[in-house]
């Protein structure tokens, strides 16, 4: 039944793509293939840094560590096209958040960027220090990849705004969590500062990673994806059915806000819950990415629960049946 359904949203919603659509839409797969496949090979690199030990002989440290080193070279020149290329749209972002003197979802994921790749660049050029470059482009190919689907996510929304109910449904659940979400960027652009600031006093050598950490940890994708996928289900099921009755599409739009509820403010718990082992320096810097992706894609697994054909509860009335039936009065 759900394959019978996909098909027939697919042929239903398919439109003819612009050419700079079409041009677009490649770039951002070029992009976000790039990405994954240095994060990748960059994760193979930064395996050698991990497996090393002072408990070991002198000799083996020294082939280790001339290992790190070569690797960490080969890390900082595939992680510059990511930087550059890849995350692009990042940096376009930011600079039209500093042009419109707004705070943006962009300005702490770049600020996450640079506060990792720059001193991860300079400590392989010197030779010590702490490299994050696995972090990066870790941090880069999920970031991407979530936005990805919330990109495609707010085209189906869009589509669906034909549909007037829709879109009065949809306007107010994106404009909700787009104050959530900046909201908890604001603060969590001031907590960054605050934990930081801290452990430059009590641990310098730490306050860097700690910092990674958290502005990784606390990037609000999951926030971002909360209304767009949850609504980009609802349009699938209305495009997959329809015959849906009054009744149905009543149960739909309400199950879409439940959902959109448990998304937004489910992540804000998760973001709220996770920070503070960050900022007390128990998450290191890819384990803070990896758990912002599994927040991203709980968001996006349990928004596609809609995409069914939703149940009436009995003795159900919805808003649209009651008028139908005093019109009947009349």
């Amino acid at each position: 039944m759900i394959a019978s359904y996909m098909t027939q949203t697919i042929s239903s919603s398919r439109r003819v793509l612009s050419p700079s659509e079409l041009i677009g839409r490649r770039r951002t797969l070029v992009r976000l293939g790039l990405a994954w496949l240095v994060m990748m090979q960059v994760m193979m690199f930064a395996l050698p840094g991990y497996l090393r030990v002072e408990a070991g002989p002198n000799d083996s440290l020294d082939v280790l560590d001339w290992a790190i080193f070569l690797m960490n070279w080969a890390s900082l020149v595939m992680s510059v096209p990511v930087i550059l290329y890849s995350a692009w749209p990042i940096w376009e972002g930011l600079a039209r958040a500093i042009r419109e003197r707004r705070i943006t979802m962009d300005v702490p994921v770049a600020i996450s960027m640079i506060a990792a790749f720059v001193p991860s660049a300079f400590a392989t050029l010197f030779g010590s220090g702490e490299v994050y470059f696995d972090s990066v482009t870790m941090f880069i190919a999920f970031l991407l990849t979530a936005r990805y689907f919330e990109d495609r996510a707010m085209q189906s929304v869009d589509q669906g705004e034909r549909s007037q109910a829709l879109s009065q449904l949809s306007i107010p659940l994106i404009e909700r969590a787009n104050r959530v979400a900046t909201l908890f960027v604001i603060a969590q652009l001031g907590l960054a500062v605050i934990v930081t600031a801290v452990w430059w006093v009590i641990e310098p050598e730490h306050a860097l990673s700690v910092l990674v950490s958290l502005l990784v940890m606390s990037c609000p994708c999951a926030l971002s994806l909360a209304a767009p996928v949850t609504l980009a289900a609802t349009h699938a099921t209305l495009g997959a059915c329809p015959g849906m009755t009054p009744e149905q599409s009543a149960v739909l739009f309400s199950n879409t806000r439940r959902v959109t509820r448990q998304n937004l403010y489910g992540a804000l718990v998760w973001h709220l819950l996770t920070m503070p082992f960050a900022a007390i320096g128990w998450v290191t810097p890819w384990v803070a990415t990896l758990a912002m992706f599994v927040s991203s894609a709980a968001v996006i697994a349990n928004a596609w629960r809609l995409y069914r054909v939703p149940r009436v509860p009995k003795g159900f009335v919805s808003g649209a049946s009651l008028s139908v039936q005093s019109g009947h009065q009349r």
